[in-house]
């Protein structure tokens, strides 16, 4: 029987020799050059990591027939870039392998483009893989498959952690929900075969699709690309992979492979606006969460800066200041005989993307100076790839917009419920519409003073991608809107170095690794507020995500530090007197003394369970600087108020200050005895958290 995986990592680390810190070592970064030289330096086709179908025929068979030209250079002190380029010269399909090599992390990433170079359309291009690699393990071991559920809504709790055993002859197939790439499936995984495996993860912003499947022999086929590509290309057309990240591990466990991946994403992979990295944020508005009347009454520049005072005089520490551009839309609460409005029914009925001028007279950029002037900076929320009738370019430029089918089973309810009616898509593939939208929101931002841009996507798009394509041009329309999408936020970031993107879908249903390189997740789930779904969000995205964040509108200690994280938007009406504030001002305060830990190395410190007789609990841990944070928490059924968590990466050798947040004594306790004893923890109450920080004492 297989050890769980929280029992495994407590049986080795007794075993195991103290890190400073999880690092690769150097046996792992010789099996992953090991890896590329071979994928490289193959005269062999079937040596590459990625596969397709052209006109028929295997790339297998093809590549190693068309005339091949290697090329490498130096991007950075740690990245090195190879690529491999193929041409058919009969037909003008161009292939160019891109991929990048880290020398300070077991990492490799590629990505596959594909270009007609020719002068007429090329033959059909299909079942692009841009991940076709097979798996063997010594003595036919089972593999098993560490991942996590993408966003989703009640009853279905998102992220929650998932494994899998892929035995001969199973498979596990995943994707997402009708193109919002994190909606209900996530591509990450850690595939592990006992003391190695390969964390494999798929980027893309649309529709994928993944495979692991296993033989009667033992091999495993992992499989992942854009889900549906039969295409012809149109002479100068070019499209793209998804990109494709391994990391390379081996000896000790799963989750010391996850903490490398967290460490890279962190040095290459989240944005650093003006090059500096995104610093916790602590924000509060007047969008209401779920008080849409609240967020009307106060939809104007008089009580925006009411409330921006209010929040400084009671000294609670925000460094943000968050706005809604659908509450301040012109025109958006206008009366409409077909849609109704947004305070009676629910429909947004956006006119435009800008502030209304009888509400803003000085447009946001009076907010956003003001706001400035108490220590915080400007977070918009703008839906610019959702077209509703009645906004300029509906009429004045149809052909930058895509539709959905006519079906009426399709168009009944694409967005949560929400009837589609004549709503479009902003062509992000097109390139006319790209750059009116680039030009426009980047003149916005900087017109109006914008910190963070927040772009949501509430909208499945894959629906509308498909209808648009031929049946010999099936996926060109959403590859080359993800390509747009991509192209469109560089731009912005390019303009304005430093401008922050807050990315949401529907919540987190768009936080796929491209994206995540140019967006933090202010924002991960809609399904906020409830402290269990709020601690299974962080227990499973903390794995592979190591900044995001949620609002908070209660103050109990089991909701608010349920919600902790490296962000918090708070809905407090500070207009009220009767408001506890030294409550409030002891909760920011928590929030400002831990949510720093939040991007270190994570460690489970119990099993995963939505169950509510358990404890739950974790550590995020600073080993650098020799400190951390342990969070528990005793649900509404557990009936044992202590329980013992062993922690992990400490020094042995070290004393180690302990402090409980809820005012107890400080203690003084060995790495040793933390690790291998245990940290009593005692939450008396049901439905109780706790939260310890500890320090290693000089």
């Amino acid at each position: 029987m297989r050890k769980s995986p929280v029992l495994l990592w407590l049986t080795v680390m007794f075993t195991s020799l103290w890190l400073q810190g999880e690092v690769a070592t150097k046996q792992e970064m010789r099996i992953e050059q090991q890896a590329v030289k071979n994928w490289l330096s193959g005269a062999r086709s079937q040596l590459l990591p990625f596969s397709f179908t052209y006109s028929a025929e295997s790339s297998n068979e093809i590549l190693r027939t068309w005339p091949r030209h290697d090329g490498t250079r130096k991007l950075d002190a740690d990245r090195t870039e190879h690529t491999i380029r193929w041409a058919d010269h009969q037909t003008g399909l161009e292939v160019r392998l891109v991929l990048d090599e880290y020398s300070d992390f077991p990492v490799v990433e590629w990505t596959v483009y594909f270009k007609n170079a020719g002068a007429n359309d090329t033959p059909i291009l299909e079942d692009i893989q841009a991940l076709n690699l097979d798996f063997q393990t010594p003595g036919r071991k089972d593999f098993t498959l560490h991942y996590i559920a993408g966003d989703g809504e009640a009853p279905q709790a998102g992220y929650i952690t998932e494994q899998k055993t892929l035995a001969p002859t199973s498979e596990a197939r995943f994707a997402p929900v009708i193109g919002q790439t994190t909606n209900g499936a996530f591509p990450y995984y850690n595939l592990d075969w006992g003391d190695e495996g390969r964390i494999i993860v798929v980027g893309w912003s649309g529709q994928w699709a993944s495979c692991f499947s296993r033989d009667g022999a033992g091999t495993l086929k992992v499989r992942a690309g854009q889900e549906l590509t039969h295409l012809k290309l149109h002479p100068g057309e070019e499209i793209r992979s998804p990109m494709i990240v391994q990391q390379f591990w081996k000896g000790g466990d799963w989750i010391r492979a996850q903490n490398i991946w967290r460490r890279w994403m962190r040095a290459h992979n989240m944005p650093r606006p003006s090059g500096k990295n995104v610093p916790p944020i602590l924000a509060a508005g007047t969008a209401g969460f779920n008080q849409p009347n609240y967020a009307i009454a106060l939809d104007n520049e008089s009580d925006q800066k009411l409330l921006i005072k209010r929040y400084s005089e009671e000294k609670l520490g925000l460094n943000y200041w968050w706005m809604d551009i659908y509450n301040s839309s012109t025109n958006f609460w206008m009366k409409d005989d077909k849609y109704g409005t947004y305070g009676s029914n629910g429909l947004y009925l956006a006119r435009a993307w800008e502030a209304d001028p009888k509400q803003y007279p000085n447009g946001l950029r009076a907010v956003s100076d003001y706001a400035r002037s108490e220590g915080m900076g400007l977070i918009v929320w703008y839906e610019p790839e959702q077209v509703w009738p009645g906004y300029k370019i509906f009429n004045e430029h149809p052909e930058w917009l895509l539709s959905a089918p006519t079906d009426p089973a399709v168009r009944k309810a694409i967005n949560q419920g929400i009837p589609l009616e004549d709503r479009r898509l902003l062509n992000l593939g097109n390139p006319e519409a790209l750059q009116w939208l680039t030009d426009h929101l980047s003149q916005t931002i900087a017109r109006e003073g914008i910190a963070v841009y927040r772009q949501d996507f509430n909208l499945e798009p894959l629906v509308f991608w498909r209808a648009s394509d031929a049946p010999d041009r099936q996926g060109v329309t959403e590859n080359l809107y993800v390509q747009g999408y991509l192209r469109y936020w560089d731009e912005l970031r390019k303009r304005d170095p430093d401008l922050l993107i807050d990315t949401c879908a529907s919540g987190g249903r768009r936080n796929d690794i491209e994206t995540l390189r140019r967006a933090v997740p202010l924002w991960r789930s809609d399904d906020s507020f409830n402290p269990v779904m709020e601690q299974t969000h962080t227990y499973g995205l903390s794995q592979w995500v190591p900044y995001s964040g949620t609002g908070i509108i209660r103050t109990d200690t089991y909701a608010y530090r349920s919600a902790l994280g490296s962000s918090l938007v708070a809905a407090w009406d500070l207009r009220d007197q009767k408001l506890d504030y030294d409550r409030l001002r002891k909760v920011t305060a928590e929030f400002q003394r831990v949510s720093s830990y939040y991007v270190e190395d994570f460690y489970p410190l119990t099993e995963f369970s939505l169950a509510p007789n358990v404890w739950l609990g974790w550590q995020f841990n600073r080993p650098e600087q020799g400190d951390g944070m342990v969070q528990a928490f005793r649900r509404a059924d557990n009936n044992d108020p202590v329980k013992t968590f062993l922690l992990r990466d400490l020094d042995p050798q070290a004393t180690y200050h302990v402090t409980n947040l809820d005012d107890s004594p400080r203690k003084r306790i060995s790495g040793k005895d933390l690790m291998r004893q245990g940290l009593s923890l005692e939450i008396p109450d049901k439905n109780g958290a706790v939260v310890i920080v500890y320090s290693r004492v000089h």
